[in-house]
């Protein structure tokens, strides 16, 4: 017999399919409940609860990366984007890139262009890291065992963009983490582009003290979505920040370490290291 939570992931589950084949239409709430068979009221609680996001938003996120996927390969103008996506014309399409993206659809389209990123490498305890800025502040960094690979992977990120290999004061700054100088750590600016949900949970791993563990479980909780850990761990895992952003310091509820995006024995020292300085 099908327990109450089995019932409410499969309706939840049915609701993404249908979003995901239907996003076009741009469904209100009533029409995605009936297909659920729940109330307008319930249904937008259950999946809010469930998913992270609210049924709206997760039909933006779905929006976006159709919009993205249009402008990219179809090289298609702005409009034509907005009515293929299903949005009502370009005023709309600005407001999700600028909501979600953090930018402009048409900055997107060009892949940063307007955008100048200096970046440099640096010995860390820990290996090789590239930190990379905007004038606004710190936009990626990342442990760096492969230089022209993290480089790569960083310039797939704004293709277009400007970058020159140079130290400025934000990252300066920044790297003032691996000495354990708060001070010039309340310097630090963050200049990141994410979803909502993406920005809470990188909100609350910053909240995670140097020498503290945390679960995906407690981070849920602490952005108010308790049954979103799932959807947690996707954002932890997208963080684009290493070690500034402490991802490293979630271990799963059981206790164990689990995957770090660069390397779990990496993770282990990072966490060994924090505990001896608060020793």
């Amino acid at each position: 017999m099908e327990t109450q939570q089995q019932l409410n992931y499969n309706r939840v589950a049915a609701a993404i399919t249908y979003l995901q084949a239907n996003f076009r239409q741009q469904p209100d709430l009533d029409k995605i409940a009936e297909q659920v068979h729940l109330s307008p009221f319930h249904f937008q609680r259950l999946f809010t609860e469930w998913a992270g996001v609210s049924p709206k938003q997760f039909i933006g996120y779905l929006s976006i990366e159709y919009a993205k996927q249009v402008l990219k390969e179809k090289e298609s103008s702005l409009l034509d984007t907005a009515y293929e996506t299903g949005l009502s014309g370009t005023g709309r399409l600005h407001d999700l890139f600028i909501k979600i993206e953090g930018m402009t659809p048409g900055a997107y389209k060009n892949g940063g262009a307007a955008l100048d990123i200096n970046y440099s490498y640096a010995t860390t305890p820990f290996g090789n890291i590239l930190t990379a800025a905007t004038e606004k502040g710190i936009c990626y960094m990342a442990f760096a065992d492969d230089e022209t690979l993290a480089l790569a992977e960083l310039k797939a990120l704004f293709p277009n963009a400007h970058y020159r290999q140079l130290t400025d004061q934000h990252q300066q700054n920044a790297l003032h983490i691996f000495h354990q100088d708060g001070n010039r750590l309340q310097e630090v600016k963050l200049h990141l582009k994410g979803t909502p949900f993406q920005i809470k949970v990188w909100e609350a791993l910053l909240k995670v003290p140097s020498g503290d563990l945390t679960t995906y479980g407690r981070i849920a909780d602490a952005i108010e979505h308790p049954a979103a850990y799932r959807a947690v761990g996707t954002a932890v895992g997208q963080n684009p920040v290493a070690y500034l952003i402490p991802c490293h310091r979630v271990i799963q509820s059981g206790g164990a370490i689990g995957q770090y995006h660069w390397g779990s024995t990496r993770k282990n020292a990072m966490i060994g290291w924090e505990a001896a300085q608060q020793a």
